[in-house]
């Protein structure tokens, strides 16, 4: 066996190894007795927000909010990528989906989201074509079975599947997919987390930070929200075990004044990511004003598709208008809770008029969404 085989077999076992380990009931006790140890050292009850729809759903499915109660408070972010998408950007997406010679194209989460003109799922109902994809690039393959209608991709999502939307512009450009564009609803973290962290409401100890962006951007990429906010913040897989470990450093980190950001998931995330990922992604978009669910616009969050693949830009394709801004529906409180102002069950329509069956926001749609989260998982919370 070669070095670089037997390299890859070592790495691939110490990954396995601590997989297993972190799925190991006998981890989770002593890890819960250790950091309830932790919690009366640091003398209070910590304030920790997760800021990612999938430690959302950990915490509620696996009942850690609940056996953490009296020591730690946890609150959700904005860390859903379709929760955060706008009432602006439904609309848009709404009216490609229902131009005439249109396929759009989406992820499943998306479909059933309302918006002003209702949701994708309405305009399917009315006749119009909107299709599920399971990736970005079984868009070109609708594209390609389609010749004779125009396929637009609603592309949404963090810093981990931008990526895969950047490859897809290139592969179109390389293949030269006439019928093919993209609308651009992906948004880059760190602005968000910055307006959340400038608030003057703000009153977080910590953040879980997301380990499927962080794998990609790397630890490096969050070092600001302890360099410029003196927040404290640790980067966790999705395993109940990761989870509770990342809130036991943060805990441990507030004791000792640590303001660092800590990378608690090692076996999937590295200091500087996948570098060629994020290359992919700064060719093929750019920076540009984002509209955020709860957090209005800002500068810097959102990626549009960069001039050298603007053929394939559907904003620009359809001379779509500025998005415009949409209020939320009436009663709703997904906003709040995106920004941690208030929890779910706070809604006066969580469990009552709203549910996943009836869901009123996208918080409740959204397979990462908190109030779904909170409801399936974790309604009879204390």
């Amino acid at each position: 066996m070669s070095s670089d085989a037997t390299k890859a077999r070592t790495q691939r076992d110490v990954v396995r190894s601590a997989l297993d380990a972190s799925r190991d009931p006998g981890v989770f006790s002593s890890l819960l007795r250790r950091l309830k140890e932790a919690s009366t050292e640091l003398g209070r009850k910590a304030v920790l927000m997760e800021v990612c729809g999938s430690h959302t759903w950990v915490i509620s499915h696996t009942g850690i909010r609940d056996l953490l109660f009296d020591q730690v408070d946890l609150i959700s972010g904005p860390g859903c990528p379709v929760c955060v998408t706008s009432a602006g950007e439904i609309r848009r997406m709404v009216e490609l989906a229902r131009k005439p010679g249109v396929i759009a194209a989406t992820y499943g989460d998306m479909l059933r989201v309302p918006g002003p003109l209702g949701s994708l799922e309405a305009a399917r109902a009315e006749g119009h074509r909107v299709e599920v994809v399971y990736s970005a690039m079984d868009v070109l393959e609708l594209a390609r079975a389609n010749p004779f209608s125009q396929v637009v991709f609603l592309g949404i999502g963090f810093e981990t599947t931008a990526p895969s939307s950047a490859v897809l512009l290139k592969v179109a450009r390389e293949q030269r997919v006439p019928n093919f564009s993209l609308y651009s609803a992906h948004k880059l973290m760190p602005e968000a987390l910055r307006a959340i962290l400038f608030a003057k409401d703000f009153a977080v100890d910590g953040l879980i930070l997301p380990g499927h962006v962080s794998a990609v951007t790397g630890r490096r990429y969050f070092d600001f929200v302890g360099r410029d906010y003196g927040v404290a913040a640790a980067i966790s897989g999705f395993e109940a075990c990761d989870v509770l470990y990342g809130v036991l450093r943060l805990i441990q980190k507030l004791s000792s004044g640590d303001r660092t950001v800590e990378n608690c998931y090692p076996r999937a995330v590295s200091e500087d990511g996948n570098t060629r990922a994020m290359a992919t992604l700064r060719e093929a978009f750019e920076a540009t004003t984002g509209s955020w669910r709860g957090l209005g616009e800002i500068p810097g969050s959102a990626l549009a598709v960069a001039g050298d693949f603007e053929e394939f830009d559907a904003v620009k394709r359809y001379g779509l208008p500025l998005l415009s801004e949409e209020p939320e529906p009436p009663g709703c409180g997904c906003a709040q809770v995106l920004t941690g102002r208030i929890r779910p069950r706070d809604c006066p329509l969580f469990g009552k008029v709203c549910s996943p069956s009836r869901p009123v926001g996208p918080c409740m749609v959204s397979s990462e969404g908190s109030c779904r989260a909170h409801y399936v998982s974790g309604r009879w919370e204390r």
